[in-house]
């Protein structure tokens, strides 16, 4: 039988066992704070906000049946100090994976003006220079170049991921935030594999919106948030859900962007 001594001392054991995993369990938390605080430090700067305004037009049967104009506010990344920039296509082209094989009608998107818009709230006019509509890709470049170098994340510097890894997501508000970053911490919830790797995260994610940068907790670049959807996919929340494409590959695809 168990004596009562025992039984202190057990008590007395369990509960120094909890409170030093509790201890574990905040400093990890305090870690991972403090990492995405740096990170956010050192690379907020690179993330812009997109404006784009679009001229949308349904085509029926060789006549213009209606058009409007709309303009779309989104996330982009600078990965270069000349300025070229990643985005989502959904935000420049709304209309590239909609079904136009039917000769009676099609759907059709023209850029009316495009520009990045910094942190302390500058304009710069941009164009779009390079388009993978099978990764809701974009790359855009300012009109000109800067008198300054912009602020860029270096994609070369990634790191892989896998399920249940920490990942810290960078975004930045709108002009009625004052533009200010945005931070998460997240977690890698699902990986797919195939056709190719895309990492998939919590909703909190997304509130970055598209076109943000994910890094791990060391400040490696995990990858960019893009839409992943079917050919003929138009709505996110029927046929479309959003990932992150790794940053490796983007690397590849950007050696691809005119000089």
């Amino acid at each position: 039988m168990i004596g009562r001594r025992s039984c202190l001392v057990m008590a007395v054991w369990l509960a120094c066992m909890l409170f030093a995993r509790e201890a574990c369990a905040q400093s990890a938390a305090g870690d991972e704070a403090a990492a995405a605080r740096r990170i956010s430090e050192a690379s907020s700067k690179a993330v812009v906000a997109l404006e784009v305004v679009l001229n949308l037009r349904m085509v029926f049967e060789g006549e213009e049946a209606e058009e409007d104009e709309q303009t779309n506010t989104s996330g982009a990344t600078i990965i270069d100090p000349s300025g070229l920039a990643v985005c989502s296509l959904s935000e420049v082209d709304p209309f590239y994976r909609m079904d136009n094989t039917d000769p009676t009608y099609r759907f059709e998107s023209e850029i009316r003006d495009l520009k990045l818009i910094t942190a302390d709230g500058t304009e710069i006019p941009g164009e779009v220079v390079l388009r993978d509509r099978d990764l809701d890709l974009a790359f855009v470049r300012p009109s000109e170049i800067p008198q300054q170098p912009m602020v860029a994340i270096d994609l070369t510097r990634n790191a892989e991921a896998e399920i249940m890894d920490s990942v810290v997501v960078l975004g930045r508000l709108d002009e009625i935030g004052n533009r200010a970053p945005w931070v998460s911490l997240d977690r890698v919830h699902a990986l797919i594999e195939k056709p190719r790797t895309f990492y998939v995260c919590s909703m909190n994610t997304w509130l970055a919106g598209l076109g943000c940068p994910v890094f791990d907790t060391s400040g490696n670049v995990v990858g960019i948030t893009l839409l992943r959807a079917t050919p003929e996919g138009a709505d996110v929340s029927g046929d479309s859900i959003p990932v992150v494409l790794p940053a490796k590959d983007i690397v590849e695809i950007a050696k691809q962007v005119p000089q």
